[in-house]
């Protein structure tokens, strides 16, 4: 025990870069910080700190050991949460940032499925097509739409949905039906933004230099544009599958496929608490049900 409580009070310093300093968020006097510290770099045989009359700052081997000792604290702080919520239900606050599209379309039933099976667990939902930031807007977990690029996340593949073209039966009789992805340079394909299409069949791959009138960063909107006619857009065979079924969309170019659209669960932490644990296990067993 003795060892943790240096490893403690190092990793204080370390983040104040300062005996005094870390002496006032421990509530210890600095003369124990600083005989603790030296006990320490007796132990492990390096000097940890370079000390300056005005602060003191880690030397390469304290910077490692400073990485360590946190993951290590950190682990001990998570083992007490979870044996203290083992005698209780999860409870308590998750903030979750959210695409607006996918969780009109895809979320709604289970996050109540979810508020019913953890009644003392409350959602801070926030829908936005801007993506938040999660450290400074204290955000537990967020949902994004194909890989994300934040390199500071712990990402997490939750689901991933096949993709395909679809139109209106007016539009295609219009503009008659595309039989080759190239055929689409002649379309009007709507758009979320101006990048190519991929689209593949078995080994061949095609990329398409589309073009349209229209690019709108909603799925919804663009959904509701092909079904007027409007052109051919992508989405998720999913979402699509109702208005197939009842003829307000057709399939185009049905050998081919876009890639897929792929769901990604982000968090800060590997180590999370056992509300934001229940909440990223419950999404992915509905979502791979």
């Amino acid at each position: 025990m003795e060892i943790f409580k240096n490893m403690h009070i190092f990793t204080e310093v370390a983040k104040a870069k300062s005996f005094r300093r870390a002496a006032e968020i421990l509530d210890m006097p600095n003369s124990t910080v600083s005989r603790r510290i030296s006990e320490l770099e007796r132990d492990v045989g390096l000097r940890l700190f370079n000390r300056t009359t005005r602060r003191v700052e880690l030397t390469e081997g304290g910077q490692m050991y400073f990485e360590r000792c946190t993951r290590i604290i950190q682990e001990a702080q998570l083992a007490h949460t979870e044996l203290t919520e083992m005698r209780t239900q999860p409870s308590g606050l998750i903030r979750a940032s959210l695409p607006v599209d996918f969780s009109v379309l895809y979320l709604n039933t289970i996050l109540v499925d979810f508020t019913k099976q953890y009644p003392k667990i409350e959602l801070d939902l926030d829908l936005t097509s801007k993506k938040a930031n999660m450290f400074t807007d204290s955000i537990d977990i967020a949902i994004r739409m194909n890989t994300p690029k934040e390199s500071d996340l712990i990402a997490r593949n939750i689901a991933n949905f096949s993709c395909a073209l679809f139109a209106s039966p007016e539009y295609l009789a219009e503009r008659g039906t595309p039989t080759t992805p190239e055929d689409l340079l002649a379309h009007d394909c709507l758009r979320m933004n101006d990048a190519p299409w991929t689209l593949t069949q078995n080994d061949d791959r095609r990329v398409v230099d589309v073009n349209g009138q229209f690019i709108v960063n909603n799925i919804g909107m663009l959904r509701q544009l092909a079904i007027d006619g409007a052109g051919i857009f992508r989405s998720t065979e999913t979402w699509a599958k109702a208005d197939v079924l009842n003829g307000k969309l057709v399939r185009v170019l049905p050998e081919w496929s876009p890639p897929n659209a792929s769901v990604y669960a982000l968090t800060t932490t590997r180590l999370l608490p056992a509300k934001v644990r229940v909440f990223l296990d419950f999404l992915v067993q509905r979502m791979t049900d």
